[in-house]
């Protein structure tokens, strides 16, 4: 059984306008990145940053004035693969420098979940890097998604969400983006033909339906949806974004 998507010369429009009315640093960011792929370094540092990232956006506020976000722009960033080497253990060690930073909440599950996933990706010889960097040099939504269901499965405390979070952060997909209530909250002004919830996000199949709704309304307004999701998220935040406190 198939869904027919009915995309209207005004649903078209409603999007151009809307990021037209938010173009900023934050989308410009994303465009430079994910769809003209500028500055696109992957490494086991940029591995280990963006899990950190991912891990603590998955619990808590993330806007450009937030303490996570304060965070991240630490320089240099305090969490890297020499650290993580030279440490006896990661969990400890992950937990104390969020602390120093002010972040407490869930930093023991977001400190034992790190440690887990770490070791899975040290155990696989970080096989990872190769298959992102082959991510990098593809322009296929099938293989986005192959690989961010693959992160989905190996990965500790990540789900679809942050499994496409993971990816779009390393600057290396245009078409699967991180699904969050803003995201539905959006689409559900914007008309989307079922009402939204994001309680179910965490369900693959239900993931891949509203993705799929996105990808199509993207593509008929030929934009993509990582420009769509940077619109979305930095929408909620006021102008907040600038060249300086952009994180990713």
């Amino acid at each position: 059984m198939n869904i027919s998507w009915d995309i209207s010369d005004q649903d078209i429009q409603k999007i151009k306008k809307f990021l037209n009315e938010n173009e900023n640093p934050f989308l410009n960011k994303r465009r430079e990145r994910n769809v003209e792929k500028q500055n696109i370094v992957i490494n086991k540092d940029t591995v280990i940053k963006t899990m950190i990232m991912c891990l603590l956006t998955s619990q808590q506020r993330s806007g450009p004035n937030s303490v996570v976000g304060q965070f991240l722009r630490i320089e240099p960033f305090p969490i890297t693969f020499k650290t993580i080497s030279q440490t006896e253990n990661i969990e400890n060690l992950i937990k104390s420098t969020l602390k120093k930073s002010g972040l407490t909440r869930y930093i023991n599950r977001i400190s034992k979940f790190f440690a887990t996933n770490i070791k899975k990706i040290q155990n696989d010889n970080w096989v990872i890097i190769q298959e992102l960097e082959k991510l990098k040099n593809t322009d296929s939504k099938i293989e986005e998604r192959k690989l961010a269901d693959k992160i989905d499965d190996i990965f500790d405390g990540f789900g679809p969400k942050q499994s496409r979070n993971f990816l779009q952060s390393l600057g290396l997909t245009k078409y699967e983006i991180p699904i969050d209530s803003r995201i539905t909250n959006w689409l559900n002004n914007f008309g989307f033909p079922v009402t939204l919830t994001s309680s179910p996000l965490g369900d693959k199949g239900y993931y891949s339906f509203v993705l799929d709704g996105i990808q199509e309304l993207c593509n008929k307004a030929k934009i993509y949806p990582c420009l769509l999701d940077a619109a979305i998220f930095s929408s909620f935040d006021n102008g907040d974004w600038t060249e300086e406190n952009t994180i990713y």
